[in-house]
């Protein structure tokens, strides 16, 4: 899942360097003392280090863990769930998300937005797409940003930059979405779980999805799940994969399961809601991807070959 990291530089504490006192932890992130304190003696879910004195000191990596609890929590999982999402997710080999080169790409990005520097913007872009594979420029870099300028659109001049960023992303996956729509391949369709996810993180998933040996069609936001068994027919896909950031309730998964008997192919879930409701769709047809772009991949890989005609 895509990890909020910090836009500002963090205070030490003076005697622990790398670490940084709860008081910090809770400027940085807006949680405050009481809570971390819960999600520590509770649930588990952040071990920070102690002084002599017993005061707590947490590291980059807490801070991140905390951003990955609050991602959560926003997309509507319980505090109670969290901690078996986040050790599912650390044992995949995904790139470290405090990674300060990472960071660094994030901070001249940032610098970009700021200026309001779209040429800026398509110069860093290009150098960090001639480094990395494609998974960590937007899993890695991109998206985590996204995600922090789309958390704290209160802050004046925030929600500008987050505008100028979903944009130019957009326009740069849908314009590689075409490069690979005109061939004739088995086709995959990507479609959005209604109001569960942004138009960006979809069109991500299509393209995390592309591969040479497939074509992926990613559908409009808004497609009305009753309507997509005739688009099915129309265009006789190898699959379906709904894609859901946010948490399913009973009623999604019901219409989940009901638009799984209506279409002849095979119907996956993916996304960060995927990971939550595993449990709850195991004795279903609907295959849970995950989040994680290898994973994703390699599962929806094992469903093909599963199906008539993989």
């Amino acid at each position: 899942m895509p990890v909020i990291t910090e836009l500002e530089p963090i205070a030490q504490a003076d005697d622990c360097q790398g670490l940084y006192p709860i008081r910090e932890v809770a400027r940085l992130t807006g949680i405050n003392p009481v809570t971390l304190r819960a999600w520590e003696r509770r649930y588990g879910l952040i071990e920070p280090k102690r002084t002599e004195s017993g005061h707590r000191l947490y590291s980059v990596s807490d801070i991140g863990t905390i951003r990955q609890v609050m991602g959560w929590l926003e997309r509507g999982v319980s505090v109670s769930k969290v901690a078996q999402l986040l050790a599912s997710n650390s044992s995949v080999d995904v790139p470290a998300p405090a990674s300060s080169e990472y960071r660094d790409w994030q901070t001249r990005i940032g610098s970009a937005l700021t200026d309001f520097n779209e040429p800026e913007l398509e110069r860093l872009y290009g150098q960090i797409f001639s480094s990395y594979p494609i998974d960590v420029v937007f899993q890695g870099i991109f998206l985590p940003l996204w995600q922090q300028l789309l958390g704290t659109r209160d802050t004046f001049g925030r929600t500008s930059e987050w505008l100028l960023l979903d944009g130019f992303l957009r326009g740069r996956v849908q314009h590689r979405l075409q490069l690979q729509a005109a061939v004739a391949r088995p086709c995959v369709l990507v479609v959005a779980m209604p109001e569960l996810c942004r138009e960006l993180e979809l069109l991500v998933a299509g393209l995390l999805l592309t591969r040479n040996d497939r074509v992926v069609r990613v559908v409009a936001i808004g497609q009305p799940l009753e309507e997509l068994s005739l688009v099915c027919q129309k265009l006789e896909p190898r699959a379906v994969v709904l894609f859901a950031n946010h948490a399913l309730n009973t009623a999604h998964q019901r219409r989940l399961t009901r638009l799984a008997q209506t279409l002849n192919c095979s119907v996956s879930l993916a996304g960060e809601a995927s990971d939550v409701v595993q449990e709850a769709l195991a004795n279903s047809s609907i295959a849970c991807l995950g989040s994680v772009s290898r994973l994703i991949n390699q599962r929806l890989d094992a469903e093909l070959k599963a199906t008539p005609g993989g």
